[in-house]
């Protein structure tokens, strides 16, 4: 598919430029004409993460003029294994500002516009219509769809990709040219269903691979050279090193992109759409009885003098409770009731009398296993925020992830 350059040539180059690019001026599919339009171009990248970090990086080093950054969050220490953009000295610091920093030691040719703020059916439109496309770095569904639908609505591409353990997927969405994301995904999964990478892992120089062919994606789109990912899913297996692609098609009856489209305004609540409260979690992942740590604390002293009876029930994974751990408990993961794999009888018996109290990273997943014993009859109470919690406000000494 032959798609005309989104950005025009700009005026000209200057002798830094000229030497500064040279290896693409020598390009025949590039030359002076083809960086004159990437001197022009306006790219934003949401977010300064994983994904966001090599993309910016090469966006700037191929001399895209522009480039906007979205992000409100600050620097952490687990982000350094994977976000290049980023090191010690900045932790703590808005990310949106460590980018800026990065990019005018790598390229001060370039201009790097900061919006350090959170993305949102308030401004998504007026931001995505500054710019020539959008490459998305998010790790969250209600973002995604959000960013999807103001390009959708406004006409622009779409550079997308997702990455969880070892396993990654890049494409391009654009309404008009080829399918939409709503096209792939017509609904969000149900809360929950997908790890997020501090449950699951991410390989952090997989963010290398996959953010490198994300920028590729937008100088193609911005050059009109090449074979844009329209129409393909392409999808990386980092142990297996292998590489294969996925055809997707438009769905004519897309709400958003199709023949009858329902979808003609950003919705009032992208999170709501996704199943989520605004703070991130599941709906009604809080709606069963919880047990803060303060209370689990006291209780577990008390079942030491004998005084209380319970079950304390961690439902992570095996090599999450390698990582930290609340003494006293037993690992049962979650997978296992929802596979109906765990005789709740023994269960019970375990707790001698007692309630079921259960725990996970971050009250989310215990949530999930309460609502199951719950439709078995069970009662058992949900310790809320998890083991980030007991560390936080009762042992600092325990690694959080």
């Amino acid at each position: 598919m032959n798609i005309p350059p989104l950005a025009a040539p700009a005026a000209g180059l200057t002798a830094a430029e000229q030497r500064r690019y040279a290896r693409h001026l020598t390009l025949p599919e590039v030359g002076p004409e083809g960086q004159r339009r990437l001197k022009d171009a306006r790219v934003l990248v949401v977010g300064a993460g994983g994904l966001g970090s090599p993309t910016l990086l090469y966006l700037a080093a191929a001399g895209v003029g522009t480039i906007g950054v979205i992000d409100f969050d600050v620097v952490d220490e687990s982000n350094l294994q994977r976000q290049v953009l980023h090191g010690v000295p900045d932790l703590g610091r808005p990310k949106v500002d460590s980018a800026a920093d990065a990019i005018a030691r790598l390229n001060p040719l370039v201009r790097l516009i900061r919006h350090h703020a959170q993305l949102g059916t308030d401004n998504a439109l007026e931001l995505v219509g500054d710019y020539d496309l959008v490459v998305d770095g998010t790790d969250n569904f209600a973002t995604r769809y959000l960013v999807n639908d103001a390009c959708a609505l406004l006409g622009k591409p779409y550079v997308w990709a997702s990455i969880l353990r070892f396993d990654a997927q890049v494409s391009v969405f654009w309404a008009g040219h080829g399918p939409c994301y709503r096209c792939l995904f017509p609904e969000p999964p149900p809360p929950g269903a997908v790890p997020s990478c501090a449950e699951g892992g991410v390989l952090g120089l997989l963010c290398g691979a996959v953010g490198s062919v994300q920028a590729a994606e937008a100088v193609k789109l911005l050059l009109g050279i090449g074979k844009p990912l329209l129409g393909r899913v392409l999808v990386h297996d980092a142990l297996a090193a292998r590489w294969r692609e996925l055809p997707v098609a438009a769905d004519p009856a897309c709400p958003l992109c199709g023949d009858s489209p329902t979808i003609t305004a950003l919705l009032e609540d992208y999170q709501a759409f996704c199943g989520m409260t605004r703070g991130g979690t599941p709906a009604g992942a809080a709606s069963g009885a919880a047990l803060e740590v303060e209370q689990l604390r006291d209780r577990l002293a008390a079942r030491e003098r004998g005084e209380d009876t319970f079950l304390l029930v961690d439902v992570r994974e095996p090599v999450e409770r390698e990582i930290s751990v609340i003494p006293g408990s037993v690992l049962v993961p979650k997978g296992a009731f929802e596979g109906g794999a765990v005789d709740l009888a023994e269960l019970t018996a375990a707790a001698e009398g007692g309630e079921v109290l259960l725990y996970c990273r971050s009250g989310v997943r215990s949530a999930q296993v309460q609502e199951i014993l719950s439709e078995q009859g069970i009662r058992s109470l949900n310790v809320a925020g998890g083991v980030l919690a007991w560390a936080e406000r009762i042992d600092p000494s325990q690694p959080t992830y």
